[in-house]
């Protein structure tokens, strides 16, 4: 609420600033403008502390509908320079430095409080956005995993790799991963690409019936060895991968492969961890013990 001694403050300080009415219209009308009606119903050939006190009413009966007019005109009011010119005008400079001088103790309360409005606004906004972000986040992962369970009935296993590779593409950009699509280079085919903390993946996915088998681990292997040294590869097998094939690749000398399963994506589609924590952990235990297929039931235990 603004206080009648802000009004009356205000009122002053609009007639001692403005010594022409013209002025004063002029000013009134910048700030107001003429759609709300108000100025129109002014009688410009009344005493200018009429003029101004009359607008003022007219903004404050209106209740919320100018009330952020209202607030304009306390925060304006401020430039009296132009009084100097006048006959007198060392005087009315004076007067009207008072009259803002005693309207601004008003307006810095006023001010605090708008402060405190648009900074509770904007932390509103943000909680706003941030549930906006997780209700899209929960509706493409629901879709995301609608569609695995569909193709994990289907006995189609060509159309289920392909169905993969589009899932997880879209769990990847949504994660803001930057994904590539399936591309070939020099005759090799990839079923994609993206990246994570500053590192570059390649990336093969399958959905077989049986676990992956070594030749595949190193038909893959070989395809990451051709690459920069700093690149990296993410091996996704729904069915998981055999005893024979873990061992085996895990003695070989260049191991830049994390392995994930199954399990591991539904956990991700369940929401019980991110695809970004969960190549963190994967990324870290690679890093530290040489283990590259940490699974999801393994971090929680």
């Amino acid at each position: 609420m603004i206080s009648p001694q802000a009004i009356v403050a205000l009122e002053k300080a609009l007639s001692t600033i403005y010594w022409y009415k013209r002025d004063l219209k002029s000013f009134l009308y910048q700030i107001i403008g003429e759609e709300t009606g108000i100025l129109a119903a002014i009688d410009w050939n009344g005493l200018k502390k009429n003029i101004a006190a009359c607008v003022i009413d007219m903004l404050v009966k209106n209740g919320n509908k100018t009330h952020n007019i209202l607030m304009q005109l306390f925060f304006s009011v401020s430039d009296f320079s132009h009084l100097e010119i006048l006959d007198g005008g060392k005087e009315k400079a004076k007067c009207a430095k008072e009259a803002v001088k005693a309207l601004r103790i008003h307006v810095l309360g006023h001010q605090n409080i708008q402060k405190e409005l648009e900074e509770a606004k904007q932390r509103r906004d943000k909680i706003q956005a941030r549930q906006i972000r997780l209700n899209r986040t929960k509706h493409i992962l629901s879709k995301l995993k609608k569609d695995f369970y569909s193709w994990s009935a289907s006995t189609d296993r060509q159309g289920s790799g392909f169905a993969l590779e589009r899932i997880i593409y879209g769990l990847f950009e949504l994660s803001d991963l930057d994904p590539k699509g399936s591309f070939k280079v020099t005759g090799e085919q990839i079923d994609g690409a993206f990246s994570f903390n500053y590192e570059e993946y390649l990336l093969e996915t399958k959905w077989r019936n049986n676990p992956i088998s070594l030749s595949d681990l190193d038909s893959f292997s070989c395809k990451i060895g051709r690459k920069f040294e700093n690149t990296l590869g993410l091996f996704i097998s729904i069915s998981g991968f055999s005893d024979e094939a873990i061992i085996q690749f895990r003695n070989s000398k260049d191991k830049r492969v994390l392995l994930m399963d199954g399990e591991d994506l539904i956990a991700v589609l369940d929401e019980r961890i991110t695809i970004s924590d969960l190549l963190s952990r994967k990324r870290r235990e690679a890093a530290q013990t040489g283990n590259i297929y940490l699974k999801y039931r393994d971090m929680i235990n």
